[in-house]
């Protein structure tokens, strides 16, 4: 998963960057609204962690130009303001969540596991596809019934396979979901990861196949 970060707390943004990236997403911080606009901009985004005091603006009022334009991407926003009006107005403005600083962060993590369960419109996570059954927020794979061993970044790039079976995704569309804009990506890292995922998917009806000139696509299901 993609999530965008808005937080202008250099500290509790790089924390929380830390620990959702352990988890394999890809995580990209914007310190303003401006920043945050850029960034939309140009990539698309799972998630949205939004803080309401900030440099340029009130995040409130960031949220209600998403909602507006229709922007849909889930929003969670993380505050100080723990008065209960503040609470219900915010998620009257198309807030998903909110949440109150400081938190946890198994706290943090679990609430974006339960609005992306919510938007994703299902009440489970496991996803079968051919002889795969995936748990993406568990982080479980297993091939005909055998658990399979994947590390978080191998187990998002099967996610983003499994969200479009059948379809062909470029590498660079590959890219946008599985790394953060400031993180040095080198010409040949999809492909590393794609090597070594066959190699985890080793016995599996389902297949990567390598479409020459354009992508990869999940096929066999």
């Amino acid at each position: 998963m993609r999530f965008l970060l808005i937080e202008d707390n250099a500290d509790l943004a790089r924390s929380v960057r830390e620990r959702l990236e352990m988890d394999g997403h890809a995580v990209d911080h914007a310190a303003s609204l401006s920043e945050a606009e850029d960034h939309l901009a140009v990539a698309p985004y799972d998630l949205i962690l939004l803080d309401i005091t900030l440099p340029d603006g009130d995040g409130r009022g960031f949220l209600q130009r998403q909602r507006a334009r229709k922007a849909d991407t889930p929003v969670i926003v993380l505050t100080a303001r723990s008065a209960v009006s503040d609470r219900v107005d915010t998620l009257d403005l198309g807030a998903d969540d909110y949440l109150t600083k400081p938190f946890d962060f198994a706290e943090l993590e679990a609430r974006c596991r339960a609005v992306l369960r919510r938007r994703g419109g299902t009440v489970t996570n496991l996803q079968s596809y051919a002889d795969l059954v995936f748990d993406p927020m568990g982080g479980f794979v297993s091939v005909a019934g055998e658990n399979r061993d994947l590390r978080n970044r191998e187990l998002r790039l099967l996610e983003v396979l499994l969200s479009a079976p059948g379809r062909i995704l470029s590498k660079d569309q590959l890219c946008d979901r599985l790394f953060s804009l400031s993180e040095p990506v080198s010409d040949n890292a999809i492909e590393v990861y794609i090597a070594r995922l066959r190699k985890k998917l080793e016995g599996s009806t389902a297949r990567i196949e390598t479409v020459r000139g354009l992508g990869y696509r999940l096929t066999g299901g």
